[in-house]
């Protein structure tokens, strides 16, 4: 609980806490402008505050190299996975599923949405946000492009699914939350069980709702409506796909999506979708490849060995299988590979970020500072005040420097006026890095969602916040009216 004990009115907390915030300010300013790439402001930025702070260069290296060390392992199994997931569907892989999921929806984007959502519910029971889009994404993209349909729409419907999930108690905030007051998981989990069921039925009525909203949009493309058209490519790029039958789905070749749709108007499927056409299905081998698929999923929620080895070792098997040869296994490897080390770039440069802000004391001191702006008369309203603001919140603080840093801060104020240290908790559990994570730029899962929808990080944010903040506040709602969360603490 060091966090709670710094000194407030140290000169040097104040710098410190009004460089972090102008830091992920001009970061966040940066990526939704999208006046630089996002290596540029992830890393960049930090870099440029650490030095302003006084940092050596030997100091600042040692917080890169930390930071670094806590993406590598996430980097690399992004990597290995898309190229597996590549192989996968230039094999076919996905075709029959694509095809059952289209005739179950009958090509409609609301079922196709809600569909989504509900894939996502299901996947995050493990409480894994890497294992739920690793899962979800794959599975449900091809769809998406089959019909036109945005991957904004994607990331934003699985990222609500796996957001309310996240508040099992083998998640990582409850876990984190019960570690700081010294509880058991499932005692901050219980209550909200009426609130979390609550999220799951409004997360699926806003994928419903992005749903219709898409299917009007398709329907004003298909009529020529030239007024959609640009507003597609130019408001909300990545909205734009080839709709031709039997075309088949855009590859897993792209990585933060503003290197492919800003240079390809015309909405054209990257080149390595162009060259995987049935010469490189493997119909006889589907069962085979479905075995090799499920292992690997078995695998990676059962955690026997680390996802990146996972990962590695289903791609090295899945090449051998289809296709035996160094020229044919080269040739899929650059295919897919590409894109995804511009998303590990991103990956990296975002650990670039949370080893500044960590190492040069920003997170610290921007925690305390955070926590002590609170008015002592807006006390009682403390849980309220946390639950309201958990996913804005997500923006800036990952779940070690809210739940290790913040949240003791706000009990240590909390219980100066007689507010519960476990409504604290809950409330925090509502939002923070629970429905926020898949927009949170300091969780190494938000950067695979993105990357594995190919969506542009600036604008999956803009698209993807307004729904899970409404989400949120729904859930902080239900758990009022069950009398988890008071009003006014007594």
């Amino acid at each position: 609980m060091t966090h709670a004990t710094i000194d407030i009115f140290d000169e040097g907390v104040h710098m410190l806490t009004l460089l972090g915030f102008t830091t992920m300010v001009v970061i966040l300013g940066l990526l939704f402008t999208q006046r630089v790439a996002a290596i540029v402001a992830l890393a960049g930025v930090p870099l440029a505050a650490a030095f302003i702070a006084g940092n050596s260069p030997s100091e600042v290296a040692g917080f890169v190299k930390e930071g670094l060390g806590g993406v590598v392992g996430v980097a690399a199994m992004f990597l290995f996975a898309i190229v597996f997931f590549g192989i996968m569907r230039d094999a076919g892989f996905f075709d029959p599923i694509i095809a059952r999921i289209v005739r179950w929806a009958g090509s409609a984007p609301p079922t196709v949405a809600v569909a989504t959502t509900a894939l996502a519910v299901v996947a995050h029971l493990d409480g894994a946000g890497a294992v739920t889009f690793l899962i979800a994404v794959p599975a449900m993209l091809p769809i998406y492009e089959r019909l036109g349909m945005s991957r904004l729409v994607l990331a934003t419907c699985v990222g609500l699914g796996a957001g309310v999930m996240n508040i099992v108690p083998w998640g990582g905030p409850t876990a984190r939350a019960a570690a700081t007051l010294g509880v058991d998981s499932n005692e901050l989990w219980v209550p909200l069980i009426p609130a979390q069921i609550a999220g799951v039925f409004f997360a699926l009525g806003v994928a419903y709702y992005l749903g219709r909203r898409e299917r009007t949009r398709l329907a004003k493309v298909a009529a020529g409506d030239v007024s959609a058209e640009v507003e597609e490519s130019t408001a909300r790029v990545g909205e734009r796909f080839p709709v031709a039958a039997g075309s088949g789905s855009a590859g897993m070749s792209g990585g933060g999506g503003d290197h492919s749709e800003p240079d390809d108007p015309q909405g054209k499927a990257p080149e390595s979708d162009a060259a995987a056409g049935d010469d490189l299905k493997r119909p006889k081998l589907y069962w085979v490849n479905v075995t090799l698929v499920l292992a690997t999923l078995g695998v990676l929620i059962s955690a026997i060995i680390p996802p990146e080895m996972c990962f590695l070792i289903a791609t090295i098997v899945a090449l051998l299988i289809n296709y035996p040869g160094m020229k044919a296994q080269s040739a899929r490897i650059d295919a897919h590979a590409t894109g995804a080390m511009l998303m590990v770039g991103t990956l990296l440069a975002a650990g670039v970020l949370l080893g500044v802000l960590e190492g040069s004391g920003m997170i610290e001191a921007m925690a305390v500072s955070t926590a002590n702006v609170i008015p002592d008369g807006m006390a009682p309203a403390l849980p309220l005040i946390v639950g309201i603001l958990g996913v804005p919140m997500s923006l800036v603080f990952g779940p070690d420097a809210y739940y290790f840093g913040v949240l003791p801060v706000l009990i240590e104020v909390g219980d100066q006026f007689g507010v519960s240290a476990t409504q604290l908790a809950q409330a925090s559990m509502l939002g923070e890095e629970t429905v926020g994570f898949p927009i949170s730029p300091m969780t190494g899962a938000f950067y695979l969602l993105v990357g594995l929808a190919k969506v542009d990080i600036g604008r999956h944010i803009r698209h993807t916040i307004g729904w899970a903040w409404l989400v949120s506040l729904g859930m902080l709602g239900v758990a009022v009216l069950t009398g988890v969360i008071p009003v006014w603490a007594s």
